[in-house]
């Protein structure tokens, strides 16, 4: 039985932390909350608090990292913290990855390491510390690749949404929206469905854009869900539009042969 251990048992950790319980793996888990240390406790999920500011914060959780695959799910904080951040705390990662010897890791990346340029970004598309849409994501990545000692993917998902997080709902009633972008999004499901077949599939050393593959324009989303779902929708669009957007392909994970259970965010369950 392989061991998993989730660094961030939040909105995607902990359902993909029940799944994967489900498929046989034996899971831990980290948070920084102690009281929902003690919640994930009684609901069966072996977790220790963890908390780094950039580096470790309180008692070193030893359990965590015994493990044979370690899943790295924490957001780079950019509204509250430097871009140099986030790759503090994952270079710390990475120097107990070594010492305990971990030989598989995925890190959860994001598409905002591509600059909106009106085009289609590609995993093949160069990046550097000047054109990045996101440094702090950009830095960290480039951090885990570099003198590895194990097994490395890194996803880039798109907007992670779906069951309570409602595309549109943010900008219900306010002006000037920008309608035209595609969307870039993947359904809370299909990510951690992705995230198995990653794992089950045995697809190390790559890097993958996971979004659903059809992106139709913010308005038609946004104006949908508003009438479904009850909420108002925009006041009022950018005129002319004007908002600069980028196309994230998903044609590299497409060819693995995974299958999208909501391949147009058109059609996204939702919940509460």
């Amino acid at each position: 039985m392989t061991t998993i251990s989730i660094i961030g048992l939040g909105w995607l950790g902990l359902p993909l932390a029940k799944f994967l319980q489900q498929k046989g793996f034996s899971i831990k888990g980290s948070t920084r909350n102690l009281n929902k240390k003690e919640q994930l406790d009684r609901q069966g999920i072996v977790a220790d608090q963890l908390s780094l500011n950039p580096d470790l914060e309180g008692t070193f959780p030893s359990r965590l990292f015994e493990t044979d695959l370690l899943f790295i799910n924490i957001p780079p904080a950019r509204r509250t913290k430097s871009d140099d951040f986030h790759p503090q705390q994952i270079q710390y990662l990475k120097q107990v990855i070594r010492e305990f010897g971990i030989g598989k890791v995925v890190y959860v990346s994001a598409t905002s390491v591509y600059p909106s340029q009106n085009q289609i970004a590609r995993e093949t598309d160069p990046l550097t510390a000047e054109t990045t849409g996101n440094p702090a994501l950009w830095h960290a990545e480039r951090l885990l690749w570099e003198e590895k000692t194990y097994d490395l993917s890194v996803i880039r998902f798109g907007g992670l949404l779906g069951d309570d997080r409602v595309p549109g709902r943010y900008f219900s009633g306010k002006q000037e929206v920008p309608g035209h972008p595609p969307v870039n999004y993947i359904h809370r499901k299909d990510a951690v469905q992705a995230i198995y077949w990653l794992i089950d599939q045995h697809l190390w050393n790559e890097t993958f854009n996971i979004v659903s593959p059809e992106h139709p324009a913010k308005k038609v989303l946004f104006e949908k869900n508003a009438a479904e779902l009850g909420f108002p929708p925009p006041a009022s669009y950018e005129s002319p539009p004007a908002q600069k957007w980028k196309e994230i392909s998903s044609e590299k994970w497409q060819q693995t042969g995974f299958q999208f259970e909501y391949p147009n965010p058109l059609d996204f369950s939702y919940f509460g």
